[in-house]
């Protein structure tokens, strides 16, 4: 019998499957269900280390290639060679072959040699022209001191006999040239020429200056333009420096400090035509230099556009590998039959689709053993599979994000797609702001594809939820409708059911009322446009929007118990519905769902027509509980007798829900071992490879209950008492094994039944959050219209014309900023609490864990690596 069709109401039927796959194609298969994505695996492997599994040396290789091709990227965004980006929605990659990888494998590791290789040149022709163009600048400036030098050398040979004195101290002293060279000679005077950093010149003078006591003379210049650093490819302001000094050791100590400060020194002659010589020579062999270096950077480039092209098509397939690598490392290998044994989860309903993808890999490899899947009976809790739409998708990461659901109990993301964005729209509740809204989720879904590309953290959540902004919009339209709200206005769709009573002597300033038509005439749909602008409009809005906020948080309360009721029914478990569901819909119902009856009844009443004053149903409540059978203001006959009786029916269902569950369970469990039955819970197992796993009851598809051994060794049956409570799956969920204790139970109990009897009070008034949001709303965007808006539209003549366009801009940013996106994100996570809090707290467990297949698109998804890769 085909199993049943899954729908989002429940999570999908899961089973346990045991898979056996020939060693020969483990790996094709594997890459055939990661394209499928609907089997999560489990590690069947606990026991050993990394190291000591099968594919570990296979995921070493992928590693390395995996670096080759991020060396590969680095070098391409430092040589500024754009990235062809994989998209995945046009360019499809076939599942490569062993043969293929290999290929990549080699493929790479020569382009990381040649690049390498390509890469050490280049920078070091960039070292020797960037030394090369240091040193004709040191030529330069040195030769300039030269020629430009003005002064006597009496001056130099006198200070030389003064061991005290500065050698050379003013740097504006300048000497010609040749009576220099000549004076060097004759006076032992050398210099050191070189350069340095800008901003290590001035720590570079003192230094010197304290070190030699003054004993020396510097000349610097500027070098104009900046020196690439080969260290970092960075540009470097630097300055050539000539220093003079008497004596080798002088000179020696001057170098050694220039190295350590970091500056490069250059050998410049004394003689003027053998600089000259220098400077040609310099100039010949920074030609050559570039001229190589031009030819190497075109060949690097060249070489890194051709990887550019496919390096992330390689990204994606090493990424897919390693991945199956992985996955086959959580795989038992049988080495006396060359078997590979899996355990997993898969959805019941795509049972028929893996088999016949097993029987395709096999087909294909042409191999005579085929690939078995068994399904197998198993106590450990099924992981929770909600299937999802381009639609639900983003409504059910919300309900994830509080809290997996368990196995099969009602998703909440059902009512949540109703209830969230209705109620939300109850606290937006704007025509005008729902529209813009609307327009912006329709814009965004229209131009799906395009905007899935944008990488802005703040708009990608927008986008993801672009569907709950529709669905928001759209109940937002029709509260706006409701409250005949727009940007603060009114709309006079209808004729007002109410008159002006103008008296006969009306003067400017006095107070008209307001009175209802002789006819039977009534507003058609929603708030009569003439209370806006009246002197009572909150006080009728605020009763108004207050009750519909008990009569909502009602609704929802009562529906989300009801889900309760259809979990119990469910799992078979009457005394939930009979302990839990029945007394606590019978104490919610008797004094809210009382108050809700009489929100309906007193707005039923024409109370001036029959000549009475409205009662306040705060006080009346609070009576009911504080006076019993106090009635201040009646609102019907007969109401005290209801009331106490509400009330007396509300008390007794408190010890109901105490104690009716927890002494069921102690009788059932008393009745069980007087019959020789096992501890409620227990249940036999067939291990599965692991011996300390909680294990498998049932068996094969045969038929029989198999399981296989670790070393492989052949099939066994082990059936044994569970006798604590084991985890379930990869250590999520738990069975429900272990010794029953009255005391745990009736604990658990007392705590639920004071949460619930608590909850219902401030539960219910957690929703007045809807009266209290849609006022504020109502009231910013009156107060926005009346400080921009409405000065403008008084406004007159071309000045006021371009005085309204002006403010219409401010007026409409400003609504879009503050009124739509900050009122909008307020109202969206007090919609949230409600979903979450009020709502989930009545019937959802949320004990479950969740299905992780093993699935590539979800994998590349994910990767945070790859998303540069991708387009």
């Amino acid at each position: 019998m085909a199993p049943a069709r899954d729908t989002p109401f429940r999570s999908a039927d899961m089973s346990m499957v045991q898979l056996y796959i020939s060693n020969e194609i483990g790996r094709e298969v594997v890459n055939a269900l990661g394209e499928l994505g609907l089997v999560q695996f489990r590690d069947l492997n606990g026991d050993l280390s990394a190291f000591q599994r099968a594919f570990t040396q296979d995921i070493r290789r992928l590693d390395n290639i995996e670096r080759q091709l991020r060396y590969f990227h680095a070098q391409m965004e430092k040589a500024g060679i754009p990235l062809r980006k994989l998209d995945l929605d046009v360019d499809t990659l076939a599942p490569p072959t062993t043969a293929e990888i290999d290929e990549l494998a080699e493929r790479s590791q020569g382009l990381e040699q040649r690049v390498a290789s390509l890469n050490e040149s280049y920078e070091a022709l960039k070292k020797r022209e960037v030394e090369l163009t240091e040193w004709r600048w040191v030529l330069r400036e040195a030769g300039g001191f030269f020629d430009r030098a003005h002064g006597n050398v009496e001056e130099i040979r006198a200070s030389t006999d003064n061991d005290d004195a500065p050698l050379l101290q003013d740097v504006e002293h300048h000497i010609s040239a040749p009576e220099v060279e000549r004076s060097f000679s004759g006076m032992n005077i050398g210099f050191v020429a070189g350069v340095i950093a800008r901003d290590r010149v001035a720590a570079f003078e003192r230094i010197l200056w304290r070190t030699l006591r003054g004993n020396l003379y510097m000349n610097q210049a500027e070098i104009p333009e900046p020196l690439i650093d080969p260290a970092n490819n960075e540009p470097v302001q630097k300055n050539v420096f000539v220093i003079f000094a008497h004596g080798k050791e002088i000179l020696a100590k001057i170098r050694k400090i220039s190295e350590s400060m970091g500056a490069e020194v250059y050998n410049v002659d004394e003689n003027s035509e053998l600089r000259r010589d220098q400077v040609h020579e310099v100039n010949a062999r920074l030609s050559d230099v570039q001229s190589v270096l031009r030819n190497t950077q075109q060949t690097l480039e060249a070489e890194l556009t051709q990887i550019s092209r496919s390096l992330s098509a390689w990204m994606v397939l090493v990424a897919k590998e390693k991945a199956v690598y992985n996955t086959l490392n959580n795989f038992s290998y049988d080495r006396a039959r060359r078997t590979l044994i899996a355990e997993g989860w898969c959805p019941t309903h795509d049972l028929p689709l893996i088999r016949s993808t097993l029987q395709d890999v096999t087909n294909r490899a042409g191999l005579s053993v085929p690939s078995i899947i068994n399904e197998i009976r198993t106590n450990k809790k099924p992981p929770t599979y909600l299937r999802t739409n381009k639609f639900t998708e983003a409504f059910q990461t919300i309900v994830n994000a509080y809290g997996t659901a368990t196995y099969q109990e009602v998703n909440p993301a059902i009512p949540v797609i109703v209830t969230f964005p209705f109620l939300f729209a109850v606290m937006f509740g704007d025509l005008g702001h729902a529209i813009i809204m609307l327009c912006a989720a329709l814009a965004m879904i229209y131009w799906e594809k395009p905007l899935k590309k944008v990488t802005f953290e703040l708009f990608a959540m927008v986008y993801y939820g672009r569907y709950i902004a529709l669905v928001m919009a759209a109940f937002s339209i029709f509260t706006g409708l409701i409250y005949n709200d727009i940007f603060s206005k009114s709309m006079t769709l209808f004729d007002s059911s109410w008159k002006w009573d103008v008296p006969k002597n009306y003067h400017p300033g006095q107070t008209v009322r307001a009175v209802i038509r002789d006819d039977n005439y009534r507003y058609p749909f929603g708030l009569d446009w003439r209370w806006h602008g009246t002197e009572n409009d909150l006080l009728f809005t605020n009763s108004y929007k207050m009750k519909m906020s008990i009569i909502l948080g009602w609704a929802h309360m009562t529906y989300s118990l009801c889900f309760s009721y259809i979990n119990a029914r469910h799992f078979k478990r009457p005394v939930d519905i009979w302990g839990n569901f029945v007394p606590g819909m019978i104490f919610f119902q008797s004094i809210f769902g009382y108050l809700v009856v009489c929100i309906i009844y007193k707005w039923s009443v024409d109370w001036f027509a029959i000549g009475k004053q409205p009662p306040g149903l705060l006080n009346m409540l609070i009576y009911m509980f504080l006076q019993p059978g106090f009635i201040d203001v009646p609102l019907y006959p007969g109401q005290k007798y209801v009331q106490v009786g509400l009330l007396l029916l509300a008390v007794i269902q408190v010890p109901i829900l105490l104690f009716l569950k927890p002494f069921y369970l102690r009788w059932e469990h008393n009745r069980a071992r007087a019959k020789g039955y096992r501890e409620i819970g227990e249940r036999s197992r067939v291990s599965a490879l692991d011996e300390d796993d909680e294990g498998l009851v049932g068996g094969a598809a045969n038929g029989n209950r198999h399981s296989v051994d670790s070393a492989g060794e052949g099939v066994a049956m082990i059936a044994q008492d569970l006798d604590d409570d084991d985890e379930a799956g990869d250590g999520h969920g738990h069975g429900h094994g272990g010794e029953f204790d009255f005391g745990e139970v009736m604990i658990h109990q007392v705590i639920h039944t004071i949460e619930f009897c608590l909850n219902c009070v401030s539960h219910t008034a957690s929703y007045l959050r809807l009266w209290a949001l849609s006022l504020a709303h109502q009231q910013l965007s009156a107060v926005l219209w009346s400080m921009t808006m409405g000065p403008a539209l008084k406004a007159t003549g071309i000045g006021g014309a371009i005085f309204l366009v002006v403010v219409f801009a401010a007026f409409f940013c400003l609504s879009c900023i503050i009124l739509i996106i900050m009122e909008g994100v307020s109202a969206m996570l007090h919609s949230l609490r409600l979903a979450w809090v009020e709502s989930f707290s009545k019937f959802a467990e949320f004990a479950g864990w969740p299905f992780a297949p093993f699935s590539f698109k979800q994998l590349l998804e994910e990767s945070e690596e790859l998303k540069e890769y991708l387009g």
